[in-house]
């Protein structure tokens, strides 16, 4: 049956911080940086960015529910929203038909209010959302899933926030005359948004990594051959905890960026509880029990930058 709580459970609600915290992320990179802040770009990517999210998260189990083979056991039953609410195909389609257009409605405004470069990013992550779970073989099938969603949900969503919040030319601009389009990019600021990206990009990646580790056997019966499967769990394992070391490279370019050195030390100080939920994951890799983890580590090491980066701008500006 539809109902709201269905709703949330289709899309996955809960899991939608690793769109909304790279995307403030990009917003308060901005405000530090350049001091500028547009409510209205604001409103229209949290409204695009997040209906989007939610197409991409709906239309995921969708076919996870289309294509399954085996449709019991490991917890089939319950992590599957379409098969534990009992939901009609036609109510799923067209709940991902009206999310789309609501995406896509403000994704055209915001192109109006910032120009083509906008547009074309746009495309390039339509594009990849659609894929990540549609077609002959889905990008969530293959073992590409990690760095795909790492880098357009960790690193294109946080320069697309940034960009949309400072005047056409300071990090990028996409000119179209006379049929003809010029491109413009500032190497030095999209270099530096990448590296101040680096956290959300290494965790997000890592919450796929570790969904994709903690389903390796229903995967394999379903003809899903994630990097886990390719590489093997105990190197899979490895992996996890050597991305979340790497996400810290970002503290130099904070220190250059003029942040002050003490407003670094609650980044450092999340060092502890990261070791103490990388042990517990690798120890006893569960969808039920440690998965959550994943997800911890991710709101813990972007968000804290966030409060850091927005205390940083308060003091700047």
């Amino acid at each position: 049956m539809f109902t709201f709580r269905s709703f949330l459970d289709l899309v996955e609600i809960r899991t939608k911080a690793a769109s909304m915290l790279p995307f403030a992320l990009g917003t308060v990179y901005a405000l530090l940086r350049f001091g500028e802040f547009s409510l209205l770009h604001f409103a229209l990517m949290l409204i695009s960015l997040l209906s989007f999210d939610l197409v991409v998260t709906a239309m995921n189990n969708y076919y996870d529910y289309r294509k399954a083979k085996q449709t019991h056991g490991y917890g089939y039953e319950e992590h599957n929203a379409v098969v534990k609410h009992g939901l009609k195909e036609w109510v799923v389609v067209t709940t991902i038909a009206l999310l789309f257009a609501t995406a896509v409605t403000a994704g055209i405004l915001l192109v109006r209010e910032t120009g083509w470069l906008v547009l074309l990013l746009g495309f390039l992550s339509f594009g990849v959302g659609i894929l990540y779970s549609f077609g002959p073989v889905p990008i969530s099938r293959m073992p590409l899933g990690e760095f795909f969603s790492g880098l357009f949900m960790g690193f294109v969503i946080t320069f697309v926030a940034a960009y949309i919040q400072v005047e056409p030319g300071h990090i990028a601009l996409l000119t179209h005359e006379g049929g003809w389009f010029d491109l413009h990019v500032n190497a030095a600021e999209v270099l530096l948004i990448l590296l101040v990206s680096v956290p959300a990009v290494a965790s997000i990646a890592n919450i796929m990594l570790a969904n994709n580790v903690c389903d390796m056997e229903e995967d394999v019966e379903n003809s899903r051959y994630t990097l886990p499967v390719y590489i093997g769990k105990a190197n899979a394992l490895k992996l996890f905890s050597i991305i979340y070391y790497v996400s810290y490279l970002d503290l130099f370019v904070l220190l250059w960026l003029g942040v002050h050195p003490l407003l670094l030390l609650p980044i450092l100080a999340t060092l502890m509880p990261l070791r103490r939920n990388i042990r517990a994951f690798t120890r006893e890799p569960s969808k039920r029990l440690t998965f959550v983890l994943a997800v911890k580590n991710f709101v813990l090491l972007t968000g804290v930058r966030v409060v850091v980066i927005v205390i940083a701008a308060w003091i700047v500006h």
